[in-house]
């Protein structure tokens, strides 16, 4: 967990340094770009990032004031809503992705060679399987 915690903040520092947003905001924009028609529902959200529910509405709220998402009523009693992804959103993603990839591989990838990220990855994947 020490080990996530320092990548992580090096790589929030990056997206700072940069003016962009906090990394979270990148997470949502990525699954709403790689869902179907560009949006979802906040609890398939929740369910595909880290973010808790309280978190996550929040977040949704600054997000949606900086024009990157948009609510949309899907049910007829008002109640359910879609989050989908704006132009602005998928443009800052992009912008988000040009500091963040290279974060990742000075904080992260070139401190491991091609077959310890590969006996990493197999780790991890061993250890996130469901009992």
């Amino acid at each position: 967990m020490r080990t996530q915690q320092i990548v992580l903040a090096a790589i929030e520092q990056d997206l700072k340094a940069a003016n962009l947003p906090p990394l979270g905001w990148y997470d949502v924009l990525w699954e709403l770009t790689q869902a179907a028609a560009g949006k979802l529902r906040p609890y398939e959200i929740e369910e595909r990032t880290l973010l808790a529910q309280h978190n996550l509405s929040r977040l949704l709220d600054r997000m949606e004031k900086a024009g990157l998402v948009y609510r949309e009523v899907f049910s007829d009693d008002g109640r359910g809503r879609w989050v989908v992804i704006t132009e602005a959103g998928s443009t800052m993603r992009g912008r988000m992705w040009a500091v963040y990839a290279p974060a990742l591989q000075r904080h992260f990838g070139e401190k491991l060679d091609d077959a310890q990220a590969d006996q990493l990855a197999g780790l991890l994947a061993m250890l996130s399987r469901k009992p």
